[in-house]
């Protein structure tokens, strides 16, 4: 068997800043990321993928980035020779039903890394990056607050998976509590070089290094002209023919130039809007949504969760 297999994951949350540790991570000499982010491997292993956005047109299905057979997802990891710790990044891991039971098959000794955003904040993100995309499940944020709403409430990466501590609770049923480290996503924003000192040590690697932090990554927001967004967003022309036309090392170059991706990223910045939730919906969101996984995290992972209710 290949011994060149991950020793840590990334398994969540999406929208809390899984894309930037990712990029920082990714930087260290002494790691190795894995060049597809979101393989979903563990929660998707021996199944049939949804290859056309026209099959699965909600997208309760579509990912089709993904690895589903060990011997490819092993090959991904070929050139991490020289690498002392190998990561991957999986989001879909932290709700997915059986990831936890796979990981610890796998990847017994894996160390997993959690990273948290107050829900009602992620879940609008992630409204707000489906109206980038164009891939809106409904017009509106409030409609997530309708249980009978099946695609808010049924799609696992919208409301589920703000659920946070029935996710996490599953996996300290499989791993010791040593084995996970838990962020929270505003010690991400206030503190990046804390952060990944931390998180370099976590995972057995030179804590001193300190990588470029300037790049703000998957920015999330309504285009403000959509011909721009057609042109420079995550799946705009120009991104795809460049792509198509450069050499596959060029690409891989310029995904790792911290300038290059630092001027496509503002450029998208400036073409986004993200008018933010207002505090009547935060305090609907809280009370009738998410109040009582949160009290329950709070024991969990014992941190003050405060910053996360919303003032009466």
């Amino acid at each position: 068997m290949n011994s060149l297999l991950p020793t840590f994951l990334i398994i969540g949350a999406g929208k809390s800043g899984t894309t930037s540790l990712h990029k920082y991570l990714d930087q260290h000499p002494e790691v190795f990321m894995c060049p597809v982010k979101e393989t979903n491997f563990f929660e998707l292993e021996g199944e049939e993928l949804v290859r056309s956005r026209k099959q699965d047109p909600e997208r309760f299905k579509h990912y089709p980035q993904s690895v589903t057979v060990w011997e490819e997802y092993v090959k991904l990891f070929n050139q991490a020779t020289r690498a002392k710790a190998i990561g991957e990044t999986s989001p879909m891991y932290l709700y997915g039903k059986r990831s936890p039971e796979n990981i610890r098959k796998y990847l017994p000794e894996a160390k997993l890394i959690v990273i948290l955003r107050e829900p009602t904040s992620r879940l609008y993100s992630r409204y707000l990056h489906l109206a980038r995309d164009g891939r809106l499940p409904t017009p509106n944020f409030e409609d997530a607050l309708d249980k009978n709403n099946t695609v808010w409430w049924t799609r696992n990466d919208l409301v589920q998976e703000g659920f946070y501590y029935k996710h996490l609770s599953r996996y300290f049923e499989f791993f010791p509590r040593e084995q996970i480290k838990i962020f929270l996503y505003e010690d991400l924003q206030k503190n990046p070089v804390k952060v990944m000192k931390e998180l370099f040590g976590f995972i057995g690697v030179d804590d001193s290094f300190q990588p470029n932090m300037e790049v703000t990554y998957n920015l999330s927001g309504k285009p403000k002209n959509g011909f721009i967004n057609s042109l420079i967003g995550a799946d705009g022309v120009l991104i795809k023919s460049a792509k198509a036309v450069l050499p596959g090392g060029v690409v891989k170059l310029l995904k790792k130039s911290t300038a290059s991706q630092k001027m496509v990223q503002n450029i998208r910045k400036k073409n986004l809007e993200r008018p933010p939730v207002t505090p009547e919906v935060k305090k609907r969101f809280y009370s009738e949504v998410y109040a009582d996984d949160i009290d329950k995290l709070e024991k969990l992972i014992n941190r003050d969760l405060s910053r996360w209710k919303p003032k009466a």
